[in-house]
């Protein structure tokens, strides 16, 4: 048993530690970032001039898609925002790490999309932050896609559910589409429906690999269905600062996409990889760890840089990408 009431602060300041504050403890120093993350005070971001309507694709799955959407809506939440997630993906891991039931049955982007459904009906509140809110998805949104095919509009039917949403009078800040590892009539539902598309990529060999496609197709929907749409953020992730390769493509992305990338990166993070296990975003889950700190710094890049429509190419692939 420890004897507290011996202890001498002198003698133990003449100690090889008696300069080692609390906070220059590792548990002390991560107890001091969660309370930052989780109270923002005067770092609070200023909200945006107009909504922000921003689609997370890639067709290329792993490369942390879901986990960007969710962690950047929830860090933009966290600092006074109200921000939608709308999840287009039929696995439904984003309404799995915002603690959203999304089970068949429950009102979901596939009722809202076919039209069986309104806006009111679907969104439901993250019971992590009130400012949160998410619009589910369930397995049946796994045959939207032959369904729209007969629809009238059927490219423009999330651009008007989120139209609805606004005139619903929900005030939100941010709408963040997360789509699915495709380049189906669901992901091209999400480029009409948005006037800005961040594409993460991961930081190993093949990340660059399938861009190119990307690109051209959201040149295609610029041209023929959304003149406004443009590349206006990159993140990198699953980043890994003791391997060559991913300083190497680090440096490929930013030279191809310039000042669209984020300097913010994400660490490969093993709290960010438990935290959906759980039904939550890394930022809920452990505030004070490096991932959560990485997203809440991207969220904030994110919202005080301004969209430049002209500053990323679309329809050349160039640089390797």
């Amino acid at each position: 048993m420890l004897d507290t009431g011996a202890f001498d602060a002198e003698e133990f300041s003449r100690t090889p530690f008696g300069n080692i504050s609390p906070t220059d403890t590792p548990i002390a120093a991560e107890a001091q970032r969660a309370s930052q993350v989780l109270h923002p005070g005067n770092s609070a971001i200023a909200r945006p001039r107009e909504q922000r309507v921003i689609t997370i694709a890639n067709q290329k799955g792993g490369v942390g898609k879901t986990t960007t959407a969710v962690n950047l809506a929830a860090a933009l939440a966290l600092q006074g925002m109200r921000v939608l997630v709308v999840d287009l993906d039929p696995q439904g891991n984003a309404s799995t790490a915002l603690g959203i039931p999304h089970h068949s049955g429950i009102p979901s982007s596939y009722e809202l999309l076919i039209g069986e459904c309104t806006v009111r009906d679907a969104i439901q509140q993250s019971p992590h932050n009130e400012r949160l809110l998410c619009i589910p998805a369930t397995i049946d949104l796994a045959g939207a896609e032959i369904e729209l095919v007969s629809m009238v509009a059927r490219e423009g039917r999330l651009k008007a559910a989120i139209q609805e949403a606004n005139l619903a009078g929900y005030d939100i800040d941010y709408v963040m589409i997360d789509c699915p590892p495709s380049l189906g009539l669901l992901t091209v539902n999400a480029l009409v429906a948005a006037k800005e598309v961040l594409i993460p990529i991961q930081c190993e060999y093949y990340a660059l690999e399938g861009v190119g496609q990307l690109l051209r197709n959201i040149g295609l929907v610029q041209s023929h269905l959304n003149p406004e749409l443009h590349v206006s953020t990159v993140v990198l992730t699953m980043y890994d600062g003791r391997t060559k390769l991913a300083d190497q493509v680090a440096e490929e992305v930013r030279a191809h996409f310039g000042d669209a990338v984020l300097r913010s990166v994400i660490p490969r993070s093993v709290k960010v990889s438990e935290a959906p296990g759980y039904g939550m975003t890394v930022l809920d889950y452990d505030p004070g760890s490096r991932g959560a700190m990485s997203y809440l710094d991207a969220g904030r890049e994110m919202a005080a840089k301004a969209a430049r429509p002209e500053s990323v190419p679309t329809t050349d692939a160039g640089s390797g990408v």
